[in-house]
């Protein structure tokens, strides 16, 4: 299964993502104090982040990434919830004022009837005027920028190899991972993970948000304020249950 090994090294690979970005967009549509569910929380970064402003939830499918979140949780202090769910069933005893689904997590649905049912579970754990905000990565960047192309990067104590090719199902994407993880003797152990994610046009997500009775609000891009560009290589939604 996706991230078993990767959960471990997951966060240093990731120094350099914004994640006080997706802090700030979430702050601009949640007001402070809320109850937020944070769906797809991994490693619990975004959600740690989070919780200096809101009582957040993390839900996740690999109970390896929860593992390593409640460590990191407890080292920083911090009482959240950290729940083993999968996004399509997920189910919470008392209803909450937000759901994040943050840094394409949503992406790794890999059918139309995936997607819709994630929004009908998340819809049904949100109050009234609840509002869900996520993104997905864009079109241009699953047939551009994900098409053929390899990656690699080194870290202090990991490497990898990243190569992305086109999927079989329209807007997909396989990411083949090789990893290189130094063991305490100064050996590396090689790990291989294969990863598969797709996405849809926005107007696509738009529908089947309303289908689930959510308002659209916004959908922008690259953490902008505005519509997004064509070449825009993330697509940010925010919505509101009706």
């Amino acid at each position: 299964m996706a991230y078993e090994q990767f959960a471990y090294i997951y966060d240093e690979l990731m120094q350099d993502v914004p994640y006080d970005q997706w802090v700030d967009w979430v702050k601009a549509y949640v007001p402070t104090g809320s109850t937020i569910a944070d769906i797809g929380c991994g490693t619990g970064t975004a959600t740690l982040a989070l919780a200096a402003h809101y009582e957040m939830l993390g839900i996740d499918l690999s109970e390896e990434m929860l593992e390593v979140a409640q460590e990191k949780a407890m080292e920083e202090g911090l009482r959240i919830q950290f729940w083993a769910q999968d996004m399509r069933e997920i189910e919470l005893p008392t209803p909450v004022d937000a759901a994040t689904i943050l840094c394409d997590s949503l992406n790794y649905l890999r059918t139309e009837e995936d997607v819709k049912q994630t929004f009908t579970h998340v819809a049904a754990i949100l109050k009234e005027g609840g509002r869900l905000l996520f993104d997905t990565h864009s079109p241009y960047k699953m047939e551009t920028l994900f098409n053929g192309k390899t990656y690699a990067t080194h870290a202090e104590q990991s490497s990898y190899i990243w190569f992305a090719d086109p999927g079989e199902a329209p807007l997909s994407v396989v990411h083949e991972l090789t990893f290189f993880i130094e063991e305490e003797d100064g050996r590396y152990e090689r790990v291989d993970e294969t990863h598969h994610q797709r996405t849809y046009p926005p107007a696509q997500y738009v529908t089947w948000l309303r289908d689930a009775g959510f308002r659209v609000l916004a959908v922008t891009g690259d953490f902008g304020p505005d519509a997004p560009s064509e070449t825009a290589e993330r697509i940010f939604f925010v919505a509101e249950k009706m």
